[in-house]
């Protein structure tokens, strides 16, 4: 999916949550439980994920068991009428003309984060992963992932181009995103909750994403900018 020419045309990496951020709240894992029908047991789940009473690889667990017997297909016809924040796609277009590479860092499955990543354009996304067998989901989990593993995958990014993570910039809304907010060189809170705006250096709220440009923008400009302009 990378569309810059060369890695030194890169100017940096910007990691943008989904749920909370892109996928307005109660988020992703939600919007598909009401399919499955188990919304109210997702909702709580996510509510206690940010509380801090259940860790992220319990939440899945318990989600996975829900998927057992559908397939990616279903899935992701499900996830085309997704609510999402507006300017996704502008936003995306913006940083790669900036020579900024945008990428998703969530804790959401990674069925969600290929879907977004294919729809918007992102260079590449994490998550936990489901497991599946004749193409259809299984019910377990393959792969967990929780807010540690994510800014781990972060850091590993960006070091594939050569970038620190002071080269980055880091989007979220809760607990998933703060150890990456204290290591990303500009940590944005957008629509966040109190934890979040806390751990980030800068907060800005709205219903598009293109808020965060200006923000970005001032980044660029401290740190010398795009290398290819």
């Amino acid at each position: 999916m990378l569309l810059i020419s060369s890695p030194s045309d890169v100017s940096g990496v910007v990691f943008i949550d989904i749920d909370g951020t892109l996928v307005p709240a109660p988020g992703s894992a939600v919007y598909v439980a009401r399919y499955l029908g188990t919304e109210a047991a997702m909702a709580e789940a996510e509510a206690d994920y940010a509380a801090g009473r259940l860790t992220n690889p319990q939440v899945a667990a318990a989600d996975a068991k829900t998927w057992s017997g559908y397939t990616e297909r279903e899935i992701d016809d499900w996830l085309a009428g997704v609510p999402l924040v507006d300017g996704i796609e502008e936003t995306v277009a913006w940083c790669r003309g900036e020579g900024l590479i945008p990428v998703l860092a969530t804790l959401a499955w990674q069925s969600i984060g290929k879907h977004l990543c294919h729809r918007f354009g992102f260079d590449a996304y994490c998550g936990p992963e489901l497991e599946t067998a004749e193409g259809r989901f299984t019910g377990r989990v393959l792969a967990e992932l929780d807010e540690r593993g994510k800014r781990d995958f972060a850091v590993r990014y960006a070091g594939s181009f050569g970038l620190a993570p002071q080269d980055c910039a880091a989007i979220g809304d809760s607990r998933s995103d703060l150890p990456l907010f204290r290591e990303a060189g500009l940590s944005i809170a957008f629509n966040a909750d109190q934890q979040a705006r806390e751990t980030a250096g800068v907060c800005v709220d709205g219903e598009d994403i293109r808020a965060v440009i200006p923000l970005l923008e001032d980044w660029l400009k401290v740190r010398g900018g795009n290398p290819s302009s």
